[in-house]
């Protein structure tokens, strides 16, 4: 017996009898390109980035092998809130197996942040704030005045 994906397929394919095969052929086709962008959540030295992540997506996934194809020159540390998550409910890889298997640097937040990461890349970042506009500086006025509300709490 065949195994439709939906009940609205069944029905359909109900309706249509032996008029119609269900999912015969494969169509192949090339996704056009679609450029994006992609903003790292920490800079730690040139080229070298730290991504921290709670929920791994399918989608987070596809952009991290993209983006380690398309810029060998750098490296992206990604971060695990947890790296002992499975994929999904059904798969028996974690998100840390998956970032090895794919040749992505990571660690677990729950044990800290790799040492190694920042040790290895020196105090290149002393000019982080290097090519930034005025719009990209950070408000640390208005960071101040959060943190000092949220103490009087």
């Amino acid at each position: 017996m065949t195994q439709y994906k939906s009940k609205l397929e069944e029905r359909v394919a109900e309706e249509l009898g032996d008029l119609a095969t269900y999912e015969p052929d494969r169509v192949y086709f090339i996704q056009p390109e679609k450029k994006r962008f992609y903003l790292p959540d920490f800079k730690i030295a040139d080229k070298v980035y730290i991504e921290t992540k709670g929920r791994f997506t399918s989608h987070d996934r596809m952009k991290h092998v993209w983006i380690k194809e398309q810029h060998p020159e750098i490296t992206i540390y990604i971060l695990f809130q947890n790296s002992s998550i499975r994929l999904s409910k059904t798969s028996k890889t974690t998100y840390g197996e998956w970032a090895t298997k794919n040749g992505i640097p990571w660690g677990d937040f729950r044990k800290g942040i790799p040492k190694e990461w920042i040790e290895q890349h020196g105090n290149q970042q002393s000019n982080r704030d290097e090519g930034r506009t005025s719009r990209d500086q950070p408000d640390t006025k208005r960071r101040r005045t959060t943190v000092r509300n949220r103490s009087r709490s």
